[in-house]
């Protein structure tokens, strides 16, 4: 892999001499890390205003009625950015070494994995970049899905059950499998208050 795209707070590195990240960028996690375990990660299921309260207070940029749960796993809180209605469930793992942005109405079920971080392989130093991941309005990664660095899932679109990205996604496509694969369009139905 080969992309010159950094973060500011990646540092090209040897592996073996020095971090790839920031002494402030590092302090700061440890003090996430800490707030997480003692205010965020035991926090009853229904207290999302809680939760989005204490990743507002570390940056994070996230709109109105969002639903996060409590076992949700985020690397850095600064580089997440949640539109309205969006939805992260337990156990999704937010690898934002780069920023990680849900448009409205996005929902990333249980399980799923997010990482934005890479190395390039042929570099002597393994150097670390970071890349964006973008979930558009009313997609949906399902359960155990895998997004590598630097993919935009498409409106609409969704990635099935322990589906693995590393390419976008197009919108109102529905992807399975390993590498992700499209299947079928997405149509959504008619509610049911629209049928009366």
């Amino acid at each position: 892999m080969t992309n010159k795209t950094q973060t500011a707070d990646t540092v090209s590195k040897s592996r073996l001499t020095g971090a790839s990240f920031t002494l402030k960028n590092r302090l700061l996690r440890v003090v996430w890390d800490f707030t997480c375990l003692l205010v965020f990660r035991y926090t009853p299921r229904p207290l999302h205003v809680w939760r989005v309260f204490v990743l507002r207070c570390f940056g994070a940029q996230i709109g109105q009625h969002c639903h996060v749960y409590p076992k949700v796993k985020i690397w850095a809180p600064w580089n997440l950015v949640m539109y309205d209605y969006a939805c992260l469930a337990n156990e999704v793992t937010c690898y934002t070494q780069g920023k990680i942005t849900l448009h409205e109405r996005a929902i990333v079920s249980q399980g799923a994995h997010l990482c934005t971080g890479t190395h390039d392989y042929n570099d002597p130093d393994f150097s670390l970049y970071a890349r964006p991941i973008e979930i558009g309005k009313d997609a949906w990664v399902c359960a155990e899905a895998f997004i590598g660095p630097g993919v935009t899932v498409g409106e609409g679109a969704v990635l099935g059950a322990r589906a693995v990205a590393f390419k976008d996604l197009q919108a109102w496509q529905v992807y399975s499998g390993n590498p992700a694969q499209a299947i079928k369009q997405r149509q959504i139905k008619a509610s049911k208050h629209e049928q009366a």
